[in-house]
């Protein structure tokens, strides 16, 4: 079972590593979050230039209501909300064309794992999101192989008891070509799909009552806009870096640069989904 839970669902803690320098710092960060539906919780160290954010929101929602203070801020780690690490991914989704993002899974309880992103550059409307088996990029998103099915189940939606494990349904992308999504599912496991791929895709998902030959197979979603492997993350408080060893970036050099390639040693436009 799987839903866009928005200010609802399961509340976990969001660390993150805030530039505050005084009080004042502190007091503005306080107020960013004092009354926001969702925010359940705010812990600011100003020692330790960190605020722990218990919350329903997604963490891009909370880190732009951080930055509306002026201050940089990076997400570091993620954990249920009894500051458990039941363990945490993170999948940065590229593709051919202007495609990118990125989805982190969080183990909220045993039973329950979040998945929370935001996703650039697509069409306005609903995309079909899905783990696939495999976490091969040799052939772009066409190696990641079929849809994560250790059940050997047909095509559903999420909320289907009988369905891929993989399959998450649908995101929204909004008039700028922008999804914010929080999830929250029963059937997939962080452990599960760490090593395989997360793939977007360039229509609808139907959830296979579309009646296409592909609906049960696929959900007849169309082509796979942009992929990426999942990979282990940081749990809260795991996360102690401060500048980067591969090429001596701080946090906040790095929170304005690309993750890797062309651009990551000189300045570049912030992407706002990191």
């Amino acid at each position: 079972m799987a839903s866009d839970s928005g200010d609802r669902g399961t509340a976990c803690t969001l660390e993150f590593a805030v530039q505050m320098t005084c009080e004042s710092c502190v007091d503005a960060v306080r107020t960013s979050l004092q009354g926001v539906a969702g925010v359940q919780s705010v812990e600011v160290q100003l020692e330790n230039q960190m605020v722990l954010v218990q919350t329903t929101l997604p963490s891009q929602e909370v880190q732009a209501l951080l930055e509306g203070t002026g201050q940089q801020a990076v997400l570091k780690g993620m954990g249920s909300g009894l500051l458990q690490n039941l363990g945490a991914a993170v999948a940065i989704l590229e593709g051919p064309g202007p495609v990118q993002g990125v989805v982190r899974f969080l183990q909220l309880t045993p039973e329950r794992c979040l998945i929370e992103g935001t996703i650039d550059g697509l069409e306005p409307g609903p995309h079909g999101l899905h783990v696939h088996q495999f976490g091969d990029l040799t052939g772009n998103c066409s190696s990641c192989g079929d849809h994560f099915n250790p059940d050997g189940a047909s095509h559903g939606g999420p909320e289907d008891s009988d369905r891929h494990r993989g399959d998450l349904g649908n995101v929204c992308a909004d008039t700028d070509g922008r999804a914010v999504f929080r999830i929250e599912d029963k059937q997939l496991k962080v452990w599960d799909v760490i090593g395989r791929s997360l793939v977007i895709d360039e229509g609808e998902d139907d959830l296979g009552r579309g009646g296409h030959p592909l609906s049960k197979v696929t959900g007849n979603s169309g082509e796979r806009l942009a992929c990426g492997i999942i990979a282990r993350s940081a749990g809260l408080f795991q996360n102690p870096k401060q500048i980067c060893s591969c090429d001596g970036l701080t946090i906040w050099e790095e929170r304005h640069r690309p993750i890797a390639g062309e651009g990551r040693k000189e300045p570049a436009k912030s992407l706002a989904h990191l």
